[in-house]
């Protein structure tokens, strides 16, 4: 009988390999290693979340499913939360359902409006769990190219659209970039969607960290899109939520069906202890976030001046949102190439551009939001020596 060799599935061997679990395995092997690599917060979630979860009572609500969209009253807060932050006044057009997370929102997303061969369009460089997930649904990533200071092109969208899209993917404030799209591009981005007949999927998992007087707009408080507008949350960040995983996501209510089916296949619902535990952070607000911000933008501010005092080596355009910078460095080395170094030599992590679908050069993503005031020092200095010591 002839021997048979079994292998994964050619969709799944074509799709990038996660690249934060690659970076944590090298930061793994060099004990000490600084990371300025992972996209989260220094801080943990309220103290409220804490007392929620160690004074539960035993109850059979816990040992059964929630609703598949999510329990009743975290969807309520939810629904506040949205009126009193992002403007947004749910209506019988639209549904809100909780996930566990944003990326498992972007996949609901994708399963209610994609069929195999069909094109969506992510701006580049771009979110890439956003271009591993549209793979693994057998569509294709559209990048296309922002301008020098990684802002969407009007022109490069439009070319861009063909008979095959489904959608625009737009993500700001922006990760990897660190920037912030202003309200008259993303109304632009919304109304060309609303003219082509395709969607406009907005992630705005970093809704609250924007800086020096820079506003975030919500692409669903614009009024007559919720036909075609689907946006996507997560509590991962602005309330240290990163590991409870749950986000949620407004979308048109034509797709709640479709949504459905696909979150009760592979999850049914979010887990409940976490559901009434995002409940309590959300009960404590936004006003949680804002301390920690201050925080934050020194830290922004004094890794910028300091990436500014090496421009010889690298670019750095000043971003005024979520924690990080995409910088272009002056060197023939890949990002990969400059990672490694990095972490084996100065014990210092980020993320090569190339995960990113930066291809016209040399980048790396420097997350800043992990550091704290005693860490961010030491971190800085490693990451200038390295720069220096590799490519200086």
């Amino acid at each position: 009988m002839p021997s048979k060799t079994y292998t994964a599935s050619k969709r799944m061997m074509e799709i990038q390999s996660p690249v934060i679990p690659i970076v944590s395995d090298l930061i793994k092997k060099t004990p000490g290693t600084i990371s300025l690599g992972q996209g989260v917060v220094y801080y943990p979630p309220p103290q409220s979340v804490f007392e929620k979860v160690t004074t539960l009572k035993p109850s059979i609500n816990f040992n059964w499913y929630s609703e598949v969209d999510g329990t009743t009253e975290l969807r309520s807060c939810i629904s506040n939360k949205l009126k009193q932050d992002n403007n947004i006044h749910l209506n019988g057009s639209q549904s809100l359902v909780v996930t566990a997370g944003a990326n498992m929102a972007f996949m609901n997303a994708l399963m209610a409006i994609t069929d195999p061969g069909d094109e969506v369009i992510l701006l580049c460089p771009y979110y890439f769990n956003h271009e591993m997930a549209i793979r693994m649904v057998s569509c294709s990533p559209i990048a296309i190219e922002t301008n020098a200071d990684f802002q969407p092109s009007l022109d490069n969208i439009i070319a861009a659209i063909t008979p095959k899209t489904k959608a625009v993917v737009t993500v700001s404030p922006n990760n990897p970039t660190g920037v912030v799209y202003s309200e008259s591009t993303l109304r632009a981005i919304n109304k060309l969607c609303q003219e082509n007949g395709i969607y406009h999927i907005s992630d705005e998992a970093y809704e609250y960290f924007t800086y020096d007087g820079v506003e975030h707009f919500s692409v669903a408080s614009i009024p007559e899109s919720e036909q075609y507008t689907i946006s996507l949350y997560s509590l991962s960040k602005a309330f240290g939520f990163a590991s409870w995983r749950i986000g949620y996501m407004i979308c048109p209510e034509h797709l709640l069906m479709s949504v459905k089916k696909a979150q009760d296949t592979y999850l049914i619902c979010p887990t409940r202890i976490a559901q009434d535990a995002a409940l309590a952070a959300m009960q404590v607000g936004r006003a949680y976030t804002q301390p920690h911000l201050k925080q934050i933008n020194r830290v922004r501010s004094t890794l910028f001046t300091a990436l500014q005092s090496i421009n010889e080596i690298c670019s750095t355009p000043d971003s005024k949102g979520a924690f990080y910078f995409l910088v272009k460095l002056n060197t023939t080395l890949t990002g990969m190439q400059v990672v490694e170094r990095l972490i084996r030599e100065y014990k210092v992590a980020v993320i090569p551009g190339e995960t990113f679908g930066m291809s016209d050069g040399c980048y790396c993503r420097i997350a800043y939001g992990a550091l704290d005031k005693e860490s961010s020092e030491t971190g800085i200095k490693r990451l200038l020596e390295g720069l220096k010591g590799i490519i200086g």
